[in-house]
């Protein structure tokens, strides 16, 4: 529970019938007894300048002060006994008391208006015939501009005066209660942000888990494939031609060190510190995923175009008849867009290995204006059979959903299928973020 719905809580369980707060209850019960003694005190004058019994004034009197103790609850009510016993010259603190109580009130503005004049006009009229009164019995006449300056003082002293105290504390209210709304209002959205934030956080976490996966499983599986194969070929000619046994041993070396500084550069990613990777919104969160994790690597942009000849050769060093073209003019790309071209290529190869080993394969590169394809496509195995059992290599199934994953995430397309000839092909294409942005 926050801090407001403590407070809330708080006033609950110390609030008495309309009361807030006890300590409104002693304030207001003072109040009343004051109130109750003067109109008490006040009732024998205006009893022995009526004729009236004075018990029974001096009773109602007293009754008509304690009124008070309702003014939280009930202040037009108030109001009204003031202006009741307004004729008698009694209830001054009733009257200022009620009078502020009903202006701080939730009580329409025409209403406060209303009595408000009442009183301070009922006030003037009463002192002014009292002064009259008086003057006629002593026999000093006053001038009238002091008579009514004498009135006018007594009304906004005795009604005025409490109706401003009232709409300056009311509007104080009203102004403390908007700010202690909007506090808790953005102490919920903070609240929210920062749900949102850990939300955010945990899927950038996921989405850097599975591009990591990706990563380990092209290296992995394409390094490993072609170690095999040639494992596999070391195995065929080693009694017969030591010397490419020897060569095909300095390539399965030189496979696995590749492999090994790959690996390393990706483990190197979940070894950062959280606090040197700073998520920041973009219109592609996957774009700047792949962002993050070239920074974090040690400024290792990863594989790019540039050296695909370098795979395409690898391959063709395995026995595979493996041609590549390149079209259109070359330039660079943002390093997630060359990355994932060329991991594209890098899987559809192995798949290649794994599933037609010896075909004849096409590997065409194009940079179009605002985007870049590739296209890996090879010919049915010959005979139609697969790979041989010595070089059988296993496959995950996640090689073509890897694939699609990394193109569709930067805004591409990925399409694959056996082609009409019984081959296989693998095509993507992929925007230029930088040239977009």
């Amino acid at each position: 529970m926050n801090d407001a719905g403590a407070a809330v809580s708080e006033r609950r369980r110390t609030a008495l019938l309309w009361w807030p707060r006890r300590r409104s209850v002693v304030l207001d019960v003072l109040l009343a007894l004051v109130s109750g003694l003067e109109c008490a005190l006040q009732g024998p004058i205006f009893a022995a300048k009526t004729g009236l019994p004075m018990l029974p004034v001096t009773i109602l009197g007293g009754l008509a002060g304690l009124v008070l103790l309702l003014r939280r609850r009930w202040p037009v009510a108030v109001v009204l006994v003031s202006l009741a016993v307004l004729p008698a010259q009694m209830g001054f603190l009733l009257v200022m008391v009620g009078v502020y109580s009903l202006t701080i009130a939730d009580v329409p503005r025409r209403i406060v208006v209303l009595l408000a004049g009442m009183l301070c006009a009922g006030g003037c009229v009463v002192l002014y015939l009292e002064l009259a009164a008086e003057q006629r019995a002593t026999g000093h006449a006053l001038p009238w501009w002091l008579v009514l300056a004498m009135t006018g003082m007594f009304g906004v002293l005795n009604v005025v005066a409490p109706v401003l105290l009232g709409m300056y504390v009311r509007a104080r209210r009203r102004l403390v209660e908007s700010l202690r709304e909007r506090a808790d209002g953005l102490e919920r959205e903070l609240s929210l942000l920062a749900e949102r934030a850990e939300e955010r956080a945990e899927w950038a976490r996921r989405e850097e888990r599975t591009r990591i996966a990706r990563d380990m499983h092209d290296v992995v599986a394409h390094r490993v494939s072609l170690m095999v194969v040639h494992a596999a070929a070391i195995q065929a000619v080693a009694p017969k031609d030591p010397e490419k046994a020897a060569r095909n041993a300095a390539l399965v070396g030189d496979m696995g060190r590749q492999a090994l500084t790959e690996l390393r550069t990706m483990l190197g990613v979940l070894r950062t510190d959280d606090r040197e990777i700073r998520v920041e919104p973009r219109p592609d969160p996957a774009f700047r995923l792949a962002e993050i994790a070239s920074s974090a690597a040690g400024g290792q942009q990863g594989p790019r175009l540039r050296e695909l000849s370098d795979l395409v050769g690898q391959s063709r060093q395995t026995g595979m008849a493996v041609e590549f073209s390149e079209e259109g003019e070359v330039r660079g790309y943002a390093a997630p867009v060359e990355r994932t071209a060329y991991r594209v290529v890098q899987e559809a190869l192995t798949n290649v290995h794994k599933h037609a080993a010896g075909a004849a394969t096409l590997v065409r590169l194009a940079h179009r204006e605002r985007e870049v394809a590739v296209m890996v496509q090879n010919e049915p195995p010959a005979g139609g059979s697969g790979p041989a059992p010595a070089a059988s290599l296993p496959s995950g199934g996640n090689g073509l959903v890897g694939m699609r994953e990394r193109v569709t995430a930067l805004g591409g397309g990925f399409v694959s299928g056996p082609t009409d000839q019984g081959g296989f092909r693998v095509s993507a294409v992929i925007p230029d973020r930088e040239a977009a942005e």
